[in-house]
């Protein structure tokens, strides 16, 4: 069986840094996790062929070479997947598509003509895929019916099949699931409250076949909270910490984590030593109110921005996402989420627009009370709402826009940068060993010399860019390399905040019309027949 594996391409949008990764001569941030690690899931007597849409086409000679074409997607990448499975059938090619767009939303991707959907987790589903296959089934759907897998069998995915150099990060991933219950999120309804993890040995093992096959740069843990289950994530990191004292610190990483992570030191400090640099918070919004109704009890219980700043005196940069448009939101959310991110000075914000996601608490809940615009959804930057607010949608809109426009000002990002990093040097790291010695990288050169260029001659941030790097080579000279790489981030979000404005109001124009044009309807609707005759 010859199983072509394609990855559809992502929109533009706030984590695709075309611009940024432009100055490394990389394709795109992360590989597809998902479908490296269904191909070593599936018989390893097959044959397997990737092409990852967002670093490279298609060949013709891929085409047809497969069996089999195998496609994974999420929500944003809706537009591309379904061409694909069009594409495919054009071709005469059996398909079969999972992850988690298709589990949400199966009619999609079966009204454009795909033959198998292996919906839910892999480990349950995929087995009963092969098994259809070998039966001759010319279709079929698999689902887990509930049941999750347990993770400690899953094989080390194949690396192998990606083309490394086209990355700026790689994935790996400990956990699935997530203990909280927000109410927007698809995470639990996808994979469950109960954190289901790997074992440190897996892990490790995971590590120590890219180390074999040569990767040296950063690594993103992909999980949605990797502190869901705080017990095994300190035992991967005590044993993780003398891996990477072993191997002379060959990776750093990064990964997403829930704000209670402030209350735990012991933790902070293990990350630290494991050369975690850099965790993502859900923070949605700093008031309580949108927290409490949303059921984020856990962003409630201790303030927002001294979790923030603990973290980073920690030692760990802070990402951060935050929501607009919570039902009973008092005006001037966008003005306070700016507020709240220039206090607490963190540099990377990103912000959408509350979207109700298929089959979460919030899509059931709107769904009941008439309030859903459209059933699908879209979790880019560049999309209205998809249900009727409880304020005006065109007063979100409006706020959502100067917010974006001001978060990613380059002399107030440039700003933050400096402030946060300060922060990050108040960190009394824990020791750790010498780092392997590392090849001069004349791109990575290159790069710093064109934000140098840009940032410290071309535009009006000149001085500041001087002034801000000379401070902090006295007073955090090892966070210098990092700081410059947060610093290049501006290079995309100039272009991408254009995009958010133009898109935006482009929307909320067909959206102002359709509503007048209802209004219009609505009055002629209530006039006597010989008054809608006249008019």
């Amino acid at each position: 069986m010859n199983v072509l594996l394609l990855y559809p391409r992502f929109p533009k949008s706030f984590w695709s840094f075309e611009k940024t990764l432009e100055l490394l001569n990389r394709k795109a941030m992360l590989p597809p996790l998902g479908l490296i690690t269904v191909a070593a899931l599936l018989p390893q007597e097959w044959n397997f062929k990737l092409a990852d849409r967002n670093i490279r086409e298609v060949t013709e000679a891929e085409w047809n070479w497969a069996d089999v074409v195998l496609l994974s997607a999420m929500i944003v990448q809706k537009e591309d997947l379904l061409s694909l499975i069009r594409e495919a059938k054009r071709r005469n090619k059996k398909v079969a598509v999972g992850g988690p767009y298709p589990t949400s939303i199966p009619d999609d991707a079966l009204g454009a003509g795909a033959d198998y959907l292996i919906l839910d987790e892999g480990e349950i589903t995929l087995p009963l895929f092969v098994e259809a296959i070998e039966r001759g089934e010319p279709a079929g759907i698999f689902r887990s019916n509930g049941t999750k897998p347990d993770v400690t069998a899953t094989p080390i995915p194949r690396f192998d099949l990606l083309e490394f150099d086209a990355y700026s990060e790689m994935s790996v991933q400990f956990s699935r699931g997530c203990p909280f219950q927000c109410e927007f999120c698809d995470i639990i309804v996808l994979y469950g409250r109960k954190p289901r993890t790997k074992t440190p040995a897996q892990l490790l093992a995971e590590l120590d076949r890219l180390y074999e096959l040569g990767w040296r740069r950063s690594i993103f843990m992909v999980d949605d909270n990797f502190i869901g289950n705080k017990r095994n994530v300190k035992l991967l990191l005590k044993e993780l910490q003398p891996w990477m004292v072993e191997h002379r610190y060959p990776f750093s990483f990064a990964t997403e984590a829930s704000v209670d992570l402030a209350k735990d030191q012991e933790l902070m400090d293990l990350m630290v030593a494991c050369n975690f640099g850099a965790v993502f918070l859900g923070i949605e919004t700093p008031d309580e109110e949108s927290l409490t109704l949303t059921q984020k009890y856990q962003n409630t219980r201790e303030s927002l921005s001294e979790s923030v700043k603990s973290i980073a005196r920690s030692g760990l940069r802070v990402m951060a996402g935050f929501i607009i448009g919570f039902d009973n939101e008092k005006p001037g959310a966008g003005r306070r989420v700016v507020e709240f991110v220039e206090q607490t000075s963190i540099p990377t914000a990103i912000f959408s627009m509350l979207q109700a996601l298929p089959d979460t608490a919030l899509w059931h809940r709107l769904e009941k009370e008439g309030r859903l615009r459209s059933k699908s959804a879209n979790i880019n930057q560049t999309t209205l709402m998809n249900f009727v607010p409880t304020r005006p949608l065109e007063d979100i809109a409006r706020e959502y826009i100067d917010a974006f426009w001001e978060l990613y000002d380059p002399q107030k990002f440039l700003d933050r940068t400096y402030r946060h990093f300060l922060l990050l040097g108040e960190a009394t790291y824990p020791k750790k060993g010498k780092s392997s010695k590392k090849k001069l990288d004349w791109l990575a050169v290159r790069a710093l010399l064109t934000i140098a260029w840009r940032q410290g001659i071309v535009r009006e941030t000149r001085w500041q860019f001087w002034r801000n790097l000379w401070s902090l080579y006295r007073r955090n000279p090892g966070g210098i390399s990092s700081y410059l790489g947060v610093c290049a981030q501006i290079e995309h979000f100039l272009d991408y905040r254009e995009l958010v404005r133009q898109e935006i109001e482009a929307q909320l124009a067909d959206y102002l019309a359709e509503e007048a044009k209802l209004e219009a309807a609505k009055r002629q609707g209530s006039k006597r027949p010989a008054e809608v005759a006249k008019t």
